[in-house]
C-alpha cells in the first residue's frame, strides 16, 4: 500500500528545518550509509548523523511521525527509526534498488526489520527540476514529487528509485518502521477498516454495530501484530 500524506509539516516548520539544513556544513556522501551494491548507484548528500544540526532536527521529524494519527493507523509502527536527510543536486540520482530488509537502531540499541519506508518532502516541486521518487509495484511504476511537508509512505519491498536532478536542490528526510503487522496486504485492509470505521463513527456515533466493527478491527490486529 502506497499512501500520500499531505501536510505532515506546516510551512513553517519546514521553513525552520530548511534553514537549519541549507546552513549547515556536515553534508557527506551519501553512498557511506548504503550497502555494497547500492553504493555503485547512490549519487547524493547526506547529513552528517553526528553533526549538531542532525541531532538538533531529527528528534522534531520523529516526534512528529510518530503522533500522526495517518501514520499511525498506516504503519502501526513497532518501532521506527531515526530519519536521513538527503540532498540531490547536480544529477544526482538513486538508482533502483530495494532499501535493506534489516538496519540497525541507535536508539534502540538493536536492529529492526524495515516494513514500511517513508519519504518526508522538504523541497517544494519548483525548486529542482527532475528528482521524481518511482515507486514500482504490482500495478506498475509510480512517479512521486509532493510539496515541501508532505510525506509518501509505501512497503519498504518496493524496488524504487529517485530520477536524477537536473537542476536546482532536493531536499527530504527519509525513514523506515517495523510495523506489528508484517504482511502489507494485512496493513492494508487493517488500515482500510480503521479509516471506514472512523467515518461511520462521524456520520452514525457509537452504536451497537459501530462497537461490533470496532471489536472485528481490533480483533484482526490482535491475530495479526506481533509485538
Amino acid at each position: 500500500m502506497m499512501l500520500h500524506i499531505p501536510q505532515i509539516l506546516t510551512k513553517q516548520q519546514v521553513a525552520e528545518l530548511r534553514q537549519q539544513l541549507d546552513a549547515s556544513h556536515s553534508w557527506i556522501e551519501g553512498h557511506q550509509s548504503a550497502g555494497s551494491q547500492a553504493q555503485k548507484i547512490k549519487k547524493n548528500l547526506q547529513l552528517d548523523t553526528n553533526s549538531l544540526t542532525y541531532q538538533t532536527i531529527a528528534p522534531v521529524i520523529s516526534h512528529t511521525l510518530q503522533q500522526h494519527f495517518l501514520v499511525q493507523s498506516a504503519g502501526l509502527a513497532k518501532h521506527i527509526l531515526s530519519p536521513l536527510f538527503n540532498c540531490y543536486q547536480e544529477n544526482g540520482s538513486y538508482g533502483n534498488h530495494v532499501d535493506n530488509a534489516v538496519q540497525y537502531s541507535k536508539a534502540l540499541g538493536h536492529s529492526i526489520r524495515t516494513d514500511v519506508s517513508i519519504t518526508l518532502f522538504l523541497s517544494e516541486p519548483d525548486e529542482y527540476e527532475g528528482g521524481e521518487l518511482i515507486i514500482e509495484d504490482h500495478y506498475g511504476s509510480h512517479e512521486v514529487k509532493l510539496d515541501a511537508g508532505d510525506a509518501i509512505l509505501y512497503p519498504s519491498t518496493s524496488l524504487h528509485r529517485v530520477e536524477p536532478v537536473t537542476a536546482g536542490k532536493r531536499i527530504a528526510a527519509v525513514t523506515w518502521l517495523q510495523s506489528m503487522v508484517k504482511d502489507d496486504g494485512q496493513r492494508s485492509m487493517l488500515f482500510n477498516l480503521d479509516m471506514t470505521i472512523l467515518k461511520l463513527r462521524q456520520q452514525l456515533g457509537d452504536s451497537e454495530e459501530m462497537i461490533s466493527l470496532t471489536s472485528h478491527y481490533h480483533n484482526l490486529l490482535r491475530q495479526w501484530g506481533d509485538l
